[in-house]
């Protein structure tokens, strides 16, 4: 095991069945457990019965009867948290007997697992300081094993041998479990989504200052530890036989005891590896902070890039969740709702683009076919399009088909007008529908343009080459095969601009 050596029997069912040290942190009645556990292992060798943990319950102000507390004791033994205590009591009054006769001890493993809770549980979820300092302590402590193996034996020398190696083992574990929790904790912030402005900008001075003073000081010491270790390791069998004459517990083959790190050659092995092997803790060290500062750079993205998802809205969620805190339920509800949008959901039908013709507007959302969200857009939230830019299109053949469907058009209103400056005067005439739709544009126009209603007006349209002459009176009555078209007070006639050039001409000789 890590941190130390294991020294005779087990199974993997007592690994197992220690399991049930931490049931009591999870149970409906973890306040209680947890009370009862803090007076167990706040002295040493605390030996109480159950009417005395009541009493000193309720002078701290948690009442709970004796029986009550009996009742968590003989869960918590049954949990191997507590054990009974085999001390005989020393009564004068049958009474005294009954209060005194069930009396409990805190485990071995239980006060572990309970001080190791409330460390936990007074923890703070912040930035925990490296231990850096020690690294210098660990180099001086290794360089002075050599000297000490060499120099005369004696009780005094082997004592100082098992100190130094106490001290550095207790240096390694001490400082890799700080470095753990802070890089851990670095990594969960430079994570968050809507990290910016002050906040980034602190996370970024921190970064750039402290890992790199960190990264610095493992640079600086751990050459010098690998250096001190290779000089320790060749001579390891003479150490570790000194550290073993020394006195120790000793309880016999059949039960477990757990010796100080720095005590067996695998704890040495992998001191060493730590700082030479090929995944090498300066090495990872540095790999974490590669990592960190490409997160950073990423958050920088992020923020500098408005084709994203833009700028931190953790002042915007702040305010509301403000505004949320002194609304009463009613409004609150409706502010939860204006703001994310949370009204009931409905599936709103597309048209023909619709997959399934099915889906109505009445289909619930919890019975339609989900709608596909780009993988992009789903885990990272980036609304940047994926994938190459598709080639522009060649428009050359749509516009020869522009071109010749207004060809086309302008054929067909040359013929129409040709039809019309046959007619000439346009009343009791037959026109086909092309013709009518031009007459009706012409026609449009004029009117348009007139401005004096009881004096003959012309409108010359020199593209279809016709003169449309509109003479006020009588009517303009024009038949079709598709229905008749009547102009009241108007008489309607239509003639070539080249019959109009030629009139010209010969009036001006």
């Amino acid at each position: 095991m890590r941190g130390g050596q294991r020294v005779g029997t087990g199974s993997e069912a007592g690994a197992t069945a220690n399991l049930d040290l931490y049931r009591y942190l999870t149970a409906d009645e973890r306040d209680d457990y947890v009370t009862i556990m803090s007076l167990f292992t706040a002295s040493l060798l605390a030996d109480m019965s159950a009417a005395t943990v009541a009493d000193q319950l309720v002078s701290a102000g948690t009442a709970l009867t004796a029986d009550v507390v009996e009742s968590r004791c003989k869960q918590l033994v049954r949990w191997g948290n507590l054990v009974p205590s085999l001390r005989d009591a020393r009564v004068n009054t049958v009474a005294e007997y009954l209060k005194a006769r069930s009396r409990y001890q805190v485990s071995s493993l239980g006060g572990r697992v309970h001080r190791g809770a409330l460390e936990i549980m007074s923890a703070t979820d912040g930035a925990r300081e490296v231990a850096r300092e020690l690294l210098g302590r660990i180099a001086e402590a290794l360089r002075e094993i050599p000297a000490l193996l060499d120099s005369v034996g004696g009780t005094e020398r082997d004592e100082r041998l098992a100190g130094i190696v106490t001290t550095v083992f207790n240096n390694q574990r001490l400082f890799t479990a700080s470095v753990t929790d802070f890089y851990a904790y670095l990594s969960g912030v430079l994570s968050r989504f809507d990290l910016g402005g002050d906040e980034y900008t602190r996370f970024k001075t921190l970064l750039l200052d402290y890992v790199d003073l960190i990264n610095a000081d493992v640079n600086r010491h751990a050459p010098l530890i690998a250096r001190a270790l290779e000089q320790v390791l060749p001579r390891l069998d003479q150490l570790l036989a000194t550290l073993d004459a020394l006195p120790g517990l000793s309880l016999g083959g059949q039960v477990s005891i757990e010796r100080s790190e720095g005590r067996s050659r695998t704890d040495w092995t992998q001191l060493h590896q730590w700082y030479s092997g090929a995944e090498s803790g300066p090495g990872q060290l540095r790999h974490a902070a590669g990592q960190a500062l490409g997160q950073l750079i990423a958050n920088a993205k992020r923020i500098l890039d408005s084709s994203r998802t833009g700028y931190s809205r953790r002042a915007d969620l702040l305010r509301l969740a403000s505004w949320l805190d002194r609304s009463s339920d009613e409004e609150a509800g409706r502010l939860f709702a204006a703001a994310f949008g949370a009204w009931p959901a409905r599936h709103l039908g597309l048209g023909p683009e619709e997959p399934d013709p099915r889906m109505t507007p009445t289909t619930s959302w919890t019975v339609a076919d989900p709608i596909e969200v780009p993988v992009s857009l789903r885990e990272r939230g980036n609304r940047v399009a994926r994938g190459r830019t598709s080639r522009v299109p060649d428009s050359a053949a749509d516009r020869r088909l522009v071109e010749a469907a207004a060809r086309e058009e302008a054929q067909r209103h040359r013929e129409a007008a040709a039809e019309l400056i046959a007619c000439g005067d346009l009343n009791g005439s037959r026109l086909s529908p092309a013709a009518r739709a031009v007459l009706l544009d012409q026609l449009a126009r004029l009117l348009a343009v007139q401005s004096e209603p009881e004096e003959a007006t012309s409108l010359t349209d020199h593209d279809l080459g016709l003169v449309l002459e509109a003479v006020p009176g009588g009517r303009t009555h024009i038949e079709s095969h598709d229905g008749t078209l009547t102009v009241e007070d108007l008489t309607l006639s239509v003639r070539s601009i080249d019959a109009d050039s030629a009139r010209a001409r010969r009036t001006a000789r």
